[in-house]
């Protein structure tokens, strides 16, 4: 009988280090009997040597095009821009079956390859809800990154090049120095408040000092009544953290900020979701996604008006790599390693794969 055969491969995303397949969880893999081949990585948080300690069999940087076709390619972030075939069975985020910028491009990849992919976004238990995700940490990495911009803007600055933290203690802390101590006096407003993503992003307001009273927290029932909504413009830091499927009205526009002029308290909005492609974005005043490099996009508000930016990066758990890491791997364990199996969570998956690949297909004229 052949083992089942999973290969890591490295992250080419800029500033991404986190891993789909952690030293630990890899281990579990291996004792379960399946083979684990890992790309050498000096990007990702773990160690080359930490994977080799567990067992795992290392291989050069990026050589996955080159893999068996009996190994399934497991990863995060989407792979780069390019127009081979894709033969193999993927495992990652692609970001393309919510009709982001270029999907049907990236499907096409599979349809003339012959591969599978398994959409990490995708992976449903029989409740629907999602076997493994990096909501908390994404919710709270933002959170984190606003209230850093926040403290960049009071002081006249922009918010410079953000690195990953140590941990989340070393994360916390920073973020109450450059607030002056605490952040207590910011308000901030998190949609989205109930779900993981919403939880994260709480949980950093609270530990940096915010008071109860001063984090409002929405979720459906705050939203049914449909935006736009002033009670944005009336807090310091906004965080979106919303799971955007369908046509909603904007939370904000930017014709509604340029309105109340100056008597606008809000300065900075965080997109934890990040729909910015997505023709459904239900905060339209931005067109961009930001980076680690560059954090902050300006919302053009006009001169007179008090400074407004954006933070739209879309993989904020990196900057808490290991322990985001750890913990989505950890979650994702149980469903790997029914993999060969493939049990109802990947062949829920693979339904909807070929239902986005037939879709792709007729827009592309394949």
């Amino acid at each position: 009988m052949v083992k089942p055969c999973l290969w890591l491969r490295c992250e080419t995303k800029e500033f991404e280090r986190r891993a789909a397949l952690t030293p630990t969880t890899a281990k579990r893999l291996l004792d379960a009997g399946f083979d684990i081949f890992v790309e050498r990585d000096e990007q990702r948080i773990f160690d080359d040597s930490e994977y080799e300690a567990a067992g795992c069999t290392l291989v050069e940087n990026n050589s996955w095009p080159k893999a068996p076709a009996t190994a399934s390619i497991i990863g995060l972030k989407e792979l780069e821009e390019s127009k081979d075939p894709l033969p193999h069975t993927h495992i990652q985020f692609a970001h393309c079956y919510k009709n982001q910028a270029g999907w049907s491009s990236v499907l096409s990849r599979f349809h003339r390859g012959g591969g599978t992919l398994y959409d990490l976004e995708f992976l449903n238990d029989a409740t629907g809800r999602r076997v493994a995700a990096f909501g908390f940490h994404a919710g709270f990495a933002g959170a984190a990154a606003g209230a850093l911009a926040l403290a960049s803007q009071q002081k006249g600055e922009k918010l410079g090049h953000l690195q990953p933290f140590e941990n989340e203690d070393a994360m916390v802390s920073t973020v109450k120095q450059l607030l002056g101590g605490s952040g207590e006096g910011v308000k901030a407003l998190v949609i989205g408040a109930l779900g993981r993503c919403g939880r994260g992003a709480v949980e950093l307001f609270r530990k940096i000092g915010l008071a109860e009273d001063d984090i409002v927290k929405w979720d459906l029932d705050e939203t049914a009544k449909g935006g736009p909504f002033d009670e944005i413009l009336d807090v310091d830091i906004f965080v979106n953290c919303i799971y955007l499927n369908s046509a909603i009205p904007s939370f904000i526009t930017r014709e509604q900020i340029i309105a109340v002029g100056r008597a606008r308290k809000l300065s900075v909005v965080v997109d934890v979701s990040c729909d910015t492609t997505n023709p459904f974005n239900p905060i339209p005043i931005y067109s961009i996604n930001t980076t680690f490099s560059e954090p902050t996009v300006a919302v053009d508000v006009g001169p007179e008006n008090p400074r407004l930016s954006v933070i739209s990066i879309d993989h904020l758990p990196t900057l808490l790599p290991r322990e985001a890491s750890e913990q989505f791997s950890s979650d994702l364990l149980p469903s790997l390693l029914e993999f060969p199996d493939r049990t109802r969570v990947w062949t829920d998956a693979e339904k909807l794969f070929n239902e986005k690949l037939a879709a792709a297909a007729a827009v592309e004229g394949l």
